[in-house]
């Protein structure tokens, strides 16, 4: 599976917000977060989902694999998703080493993996 998604009975503020915490104990930060339905309705289109996307970097990381391969970088900056979908809040990511595995290089593998299993533990403390 390409990904890695958790429900949450926490409300999509409440679990960025705690996701937000817990990313910063691996020297995770979010750049950016992106509010979808708003930014959907915002240009005319009627989208009634909660969805957001955050996109976070640990700057130590991005410049590990950067320095293996620059094409890494077209996966960068990794991204998380909360979402309501059926009344249930949900937290998920796709899988570091799904796109890794595209390179095929042992190196970026192990860091991929490390990397997966560190984000994985942010998602599961932030249920």
């Amino acid at each position: 599976m390409f990904h890695y998604t958790v429900e949450t009975t926490k409300t999509p503020d409440q679990a960025i917000e705690a996701l937000t915490e817990n990313l910063k104990t691996e020297s995770f930060g979010v750049l950016w977060q992106l509010d979808l339905k708003g930014k959907l309705n915002e240009k005319g289109v009627e989208f009634d989902m909660p969805y957001y996307i955050l996109e976070v970097c640990n700057p130590v990381e991005a410049k590990r694999v950067l320095s293996e391969n620059p094409l890494v970088g077209y996966f960068l900056p990794c991204k998380l998703a909360v979402y309501a979908e059926n009344g249930k809040t949900k937290i998920g990511m796709p899988k570091p080493t799904s796109f890794m595995g595209m390179i095929e290089s042992e190196a970026l593998m192990s860091i991929a993996a490390d990397i997966e299993q560190r984000l994985t533990a942010c998602i599961d403390k932030s249920i």
